[in-house]
C-alpha cells in the first residue's frame, strides 16, 4: 500500500522512484555502465584497503586516512547504487517509507564523513611538508585515531538530525520521487508540512560542514604553497607537490559537484541535470578516487609491485618444490 488512512489523514507507506530515464535501450545501456563503475568501486576501494593493510611501508598517517577514504567510498555508492541499479530491471521501482529514510540517512551520513577526512588528509599533509620534524608527535596514531572518530561522530550526528527531521514530515501524497534515490529536495517538494524553518536549518548545517572542512583545506594548503615555494631543491618541491596532487584532484572532483549541487541556483539546472551531477559524485567519483591515488602515487605503485612479487615468488617456489 502506498498510502495509509488515519483518520481525516492519508499518510504515504512507500515511494516510486522514477529513476534517470524511461527509454528501453537506454535503461539497458545504463544499466551496464553503471554496474561496471560499481564493480570498478568495490574492488578498486577494497584492493587499496587491503594493500594498505598488508604493505608495512604504508603504514603512516596519510594511508591511514586513505584506507578510511576508501571505505566510506564503497559505503556512499552501496547507499544509492544497487537500488538504482534494481530500478533498470522492473516496471515501476517502489522503496518502503523504512528504506527510504535509511538510504537518505547513510548518503548524508557517507557524504558528510567524506567532507570530514578530505579536511584531516589536507591538514595531514600541511603536518608533513610544513612541519615534518613535529610530524611523528602531532600525527601519532593516537591523533590518527581520535581525527578519524571525531570525524564519524560529526558526520553521524548530522546525518541523523537531518534524517529525523525530514521524515517526522508529513507525506500526504503525492508520493512519486522524480530521482533515482531518496534525496533531500525532491522529499521536501513531496512534504505537506511547512518546511520553510527545516529547509534553512538542514541547509545552514550542510553549509557550515562544506564551509569549514573547506576553510581546513584552503588553510592547509596556502601555507604547503608557500612552504614549497621557498624550497631551495627541485627535488624537494617535486616530492612535496607528488604528495599532494592525488588528494587535491580528488578534492576539487568532490567539491566541485556538491558546490554546483548545493550552492548554485535551483532555477540554473533541470532535474535531468540534478540527476546527472548526482550519479557522478554517489557513483562516478567513489570509483576515480582509489585511480586517482594509485596512479598518481609512487609508494602505493611500488607496494603493490612488490606484493604481486612476493606472491609470483611463493607461487614459483610452491611449483619448483612440487617438480
Amino acid at each position: 500500500m502506498a498510502f495509509l488512512e488515519d483518520g481525516n489523514n492519508t499518510a504515504v507507506t512507500e515511494f516510486i522512484l522514477l529513476g534517470l530515464t524511461d527509454d528501453p535501450v537506454l535503461r539497458v545501456v545504463l544499466f551496464t555502465m553503471i554496474l561496471c563503475i560499481y564493480l570498478v568501486t568495490v574492488s578498486g576501494n577494497l584492493s587499496t584497503i587491503l594493500l594498505i593493510r598488508v604493505s608495512s611501508q604504508l603504514h603512516h598517517p596519510m594511508y591511514f586516512f586513505l584506507s578510511h577514504l576508501g571505505s566510506v567510498d564503497i559505503g556512499y555508492s552501496s547507499s544509492v547504487t544497487p537500488n538504482m541499479l534494481a530500478n533498470f530491471l522492473v516496471k515501476q521501482n517502489t522503496i518502503s517509507y523504512l528504506g527510504c529514510s535509511i538510504q537518505f540517512g547513510s548518503a548524508a551520513f557517507f557524504g558528510g564523513l567524506e567532507c570530514f577526512l578530505l579536511a584531516v588528509m589536507a591538514y595531514d599533509r600541511f603536518v608533513a611538508i610544513c612541519n615534518p620534524l613535529l610530524y611523528s608527535t602531532k600525527m601519532s596514531t593516537q591523533v590518527c585515531v581520535q581525527l578519524v572518530i571525531g570525524s564519524y561522530i560529526g558526520s553521524f550526528l548530522n546525518a541523523s538530525f537531518a534524517t529525523v527531521s525530514v521524515f517526522n514530515l508529513f507525506f500526504c501524497g503525492p508520493n512519486i520521487i522524480n530521482h533515482f534515490f531518496c534525496d533531500f529536495a525532491p522529499l521536501i517538494e513531496l512534504s505537506c508540512s511547512d518546511v520553510s524553518v527545516l529547509v534553512f536549518v538542514i541547509s545552514f548545517f550542510i553549509g557550515l560542514i562544506t564551509m569549514i572542512t573547506v576553510f581546513v583545506i584552503a588553510i592547509s594548503y596556502t601555507y604547503i604553497l608557500i612552504t614549497i615555494l621557498k624550497m631551495r631543491s627541485t627535488e624537494g618541491r617535486q616530492k612535496a607537490f607528488s604528495t599532494c596532487t592525488s588528494h587535491l584532484t580528488a578534492v576539487t572532483l568532490f567539491y566541485g559537484t556538491v558546490t554546483f549541487m548545493y550552492v548554485m541556483p535551483k532555477s540554473s539546472f533541470s532535474t535531468d541535470q540534478n540527476k546527472v551531477v548526482s550519479l557522478f559524485y554517489l557513483v562516478v567519483i567513489p570509483m576515480l578516487n582509489p585511480l586517482i591515488y594509485s596512479l598518481r602515487n609512487n609508494e602505493i605503485k611500488g607496494a603493490l609491485r612488490r606484493q604481486l612479487d612476493k606472491k609470483m615468488f611463493s607461487q614459483s617456489t610452491i611449483l619448483f618444490c612440487k617438480i
